[in-house]
């Protein structure tokens, strides 16, 4: 945590890493699987090329030409039973089929008991952030009532900037909400 000398760099501090928690509670939300093909779901799955882990989406073109198939066109050829390998051997039950050029990769429909256990890990990740939310807060309300105490700030600005901090916290768990919400209406929905 850097230092903090005034009330303006306490809230700039609050905002930043509000807004790095709910980005990464994005990228974790589009790696949650719903019935649609999308990219994003593939994203944390490494090859290994060469002896280096990389990102499938470093190894060849990702496209999704139907909302059930995602396709992996790999740049080189020889790379293609490895991306099938990875996808296989990853955690999301997914089974790639390969024709030589390209990795094709069929979404199956999810079941009730599948959307369900997504629902529970959503929720479950949904909390892990408001957490992250709640810790930025009382680390900045902290430091704040540290520059009270030395006497740079006054009482007046003290009580200002930590109602400005409950209103951000407020803030970014709607936002944190709101995303869940949406993508498990998402996820629920059957197509």
């Amino acid at each position: 945590m850097t230092v903090i000398a005034n009330t303006k760099d306490a809230m700039n501090q609050a905002r930043t890493r509000m807004e790095k928690a709910l980005e990464d509670f994005r990228k974790e939300l589009a790696a949650v699987r719903t019935g649609r093909a999308n990219v994003g779901l593939l994203d944390h799955i490494r090859v290994d090329y060469h002896g280096t882990p990389m990102p499938i989406n470093q190894l060849g073109t990702m496209t999704v030409p139907d909302p059930t198939m995602i396709m992996i066109s790999p740049w080189d050829p020889s790379v293609v039973p490895l991306v099938d390998k990875a996808i296989r051997t990853s955690d999301l039950g997914l089974n790639p089929a390969t024709d030589g050029k390209v990795v094709r990769v069929p979404i199956p429909a999810l079941t009730e008991e599948r959307r369900k256990d997504l629902v529970k890990h959503l929720h479950k990740t949904l909390e892990n952030h408001r957490t992250a939310v709640r810790n930025v807060r009382r680390d900045v309300k902290e430091a704040v009532e540290k520059l009270e105490k030395e006497k740079k700030i006054s009482q007046d600005e003290l009580k200002r900037s930590l109602e400005e901090l409950e209103k951000l916290t407020h803030q970014e768990t709607k936002k944190l909400e709101d995303l869940s919400a949406a993508k498990e209406k998402e996820v629920m929905e059957i197509k």
